[in-house]
């Protein structure tokens, strides 16, 4: 099992890089017109008004929303989490497993084209894996491409 390198696998709704934090704040537009003045990353996708993509040069963050969970803690844990883009979704599940990984979901297919995910590690860290499985335009799915993060598909 290797991790994704960037010219195996495009998907125009995943930015092309292997690992992406994720950052969760309360309000997505303003965190994200926020990065993109004061650090110069550019808006890469939209996605409601729950997520967006930001990219500056190679590398990509994404801005989410924070999340109220059931007992009125918030999730991501410290609001944030890491993304991290593998060949196989499947095999690294079952390494996380056999290694006491505290899965939060099995791996799931997604209608934007990447096969995910979630574990918690031992210091409550939220991280999710995710497999490119198919090309999917973001406006097949309800996201808006705003730019592309430059790379050639």
């Amino acid at each position: 099992m290797t991790l994704l390198a960037k010219t195996t696998s495009d998907n125009r709704s995943m930015p092309n890089t292997t690992v992406i934090p994720v950052l969760a704040y309360d309000d997505v537009r303003a965190a994200s017109a926020w990065l993109c003045a004061a650090f110069g990353f550019k808006e890469r996708l939209r996605i409601g008004e729950h997520r967006a993509q930001l990219v500056i040069g190679d590398g990509a963050v994404i801005v989410n929303k924070r999340r109220a969970q059931p007992d009125g803690a918030t999730l991501p844990m410290g609001g944030h989490e890491i993304m991290v883009r593998v060949d196989d979704v499947d095999s690294h599940y079952e390494r996380a497993q056999t290694h006491g990984a505290r899965i939060l979901q099995s791996p799931t297919d997604f209608p934007y084209g990447e096969r995910q995910y979630g574990v918690e590690d031992p210091g409550g860290h939220i991280w999710t894996f995710s497999q490119t499985i198919a090309d999917i335009a973001p406006e097949k799915w309800g996201g808006t491409l705003v730019a592309s993060d430059g790379a050639t598909r």
